[in-house]
Parts: C-alpha cells; sequence; structure tokens
C-alpha cells in the first residue's frame, strides 16, 4: 500500500520525465492507429457494403487475437532491427483486426429493407453508402475503434524492448525509477487508455446523427 502511495510522489517529482515519455508513447500509438484506421476502416466499410468478405474480416480478427504483441515485435527485430520502425508495424497490426471486423459488421448488419427502401426511391451505391449505411453504422464502427485505441496504447508499453522509448522505459526499469516508479507510469498507461476511449466515446456521440441516437436509446429501453 506504500509503495503505491509512493507512485504519486514519483508522480509529482517527476512531472517532466513522464509528461516527455508520455509524448513518445502518444506519437507512437497515434502513428500506428492512424496507419491501422487508414487500412481497416475503408476496406471493412467497404467489404460490408458489398455484402461479402466475411470470412476475411473474421478471419483476420482471430489472427489478430491469437498473435501476441511481444511475439510481434521478436518477428520484426530481425527485419527492421530495433527501434521506432519495428514496434509501429506490430502496434499496426494488432490494431487493424478489431476495426476492420467491426467496420465490416458495422456496415452489413444495417437493416436490408432500408437499403432497399433506399434504392427504391433511386440512390445511387455511393448515396446509399454515406446517407444510409453509414450513419447507422457509426455506434458499432466505433466500438472496434475504441478497442483498438485501447489496445495500442497498453501495448506500447513493450516498445521498451525493442528500443520504441515511451513510458514502458520507466516500467521495465525499476532498478533506476523503483517500484513506485513503475506503478506511476503504469497508472499513467493506465488514464491515457481510459481518457483516449472517452474521447472515443465522445466523438462516436457528436457524430452519430441524433435520430439514430434516440432509436438506439429506445432499443435499449426495451430490452
Amino acid at each position: 500500500m506504500n509503495t503505491f502511495l509512493d507512485s504519486f510522489g514519483f508522480m509529482a517529482s517527476n512531472p517532466g520525465l513522464l509528461l516527455g515519455k508520455t509524448g513518445s508513447h502518444l506519437l507512437l500509438s497515434a502513428t500506428a492507429f492512424a496507419l491501422a484506421a487508414v487500412i481497416a476502416v475503408p476496406l471493412g466499410i467497404w467489404l460490408g457494403h458489398l455484402g461479402r468478405g466475411g470470412f476475411i474480416a473474421v478471419s483476420v480478427s482471430n489472427v489478430g487475437r491469437a498473435l501476441p504483441s511481444l511475439a510481434l515485435i521478436a518477428i520484426f527485430l530481425g527485419l527492421l532491427g530495433i527501434g521506432f520502425a519495428n514496434v509501429l508495424v506490430a502496434l499496426t497490426i494488432i490494431a487493424v483486426p478489431p476495426m476492420l471486423t467491426n467496420a465490416y459488421l458495422a456496415i452489413e448488419q444495417v437493416d436490408r429493407d432500408l437499403v432497399r427502401a433506399a434504392r427504391g426511391m433511386g440512390l445511387t451505391s455511393r448515396q446509399i453508402l454515406f446517407r444510409v449505411e453509414l450513419p447507422l453504422a457509426l455506434p458499432v464502427l466505433f466500438t472496434g475503434i475504441r478497442i483498438a485505441v485501447v489496445y495500442v496504447i497498453s501495448s506500447a508499453t513493450l516498445a521498451a524492448v525493442a528500443g520504441g522509448g515511451g513510458l514502458g522505459d520507466i516500467i521495465i526499469n525499476q532498478v533506476s525509477y523503483g517500484l513506485s516508479g513503475v506503478i506511476a507510469a503504469a497508472l499513467w498507461v493506465a488514464a491515457l487508455a481510459l481518457i483516449a476511449d472517452a474521447l472515443c466515446g465522445g466523438l462516436r456521440t457528436f457524430l452519430t446523427p441524433r435520430g439514430v441516437r434516440h432509436l438506439r436509446t429506445e432499443d435499449a429501453a426495451r430490452n
């Protein structure tokens, strides 16, 4: 208990250290997340819109869950060496499965009657995607994004073992920073993940059309 309380003392005594490590931690996490989002979200939306590729989306998700982040970093050590690029590729691979799967399911599970009605009104395939499917799919789509954000921020601590920097440098270096420093950095990472998750939740609420939010609230109340 004393060590846990000492961790807050470490935070108060070393704000510059923690903020500096946080900057590199967030840079790595944000870069990996952005790369994964560019790959996974458009692909998942496109496959869901076509109503095909479910096997691909599910397989990618299963493979992603089966690959430990530390194992990926070890694999890429031989290809990319020690440093930022190694960990970036590993974190990007970790972030792709939840976003790809949820993007696919979000679009694919939109009520087909609504899609047929929109098509009957003369909307093009592109208009159906952006005016009907995407607004209805946003809540499920953002679930995958939130999962990926938490995965990446928490897994970025492993960057320290491959020379990638970040808060993991403190977590693995108990000799230099003491157990209180290790706990402080771990709490810092947990706080970052929670804050990022909350921001994603707020962004989801902001982007989801009011009618869709109202409909989901009514469905939740009935269930």
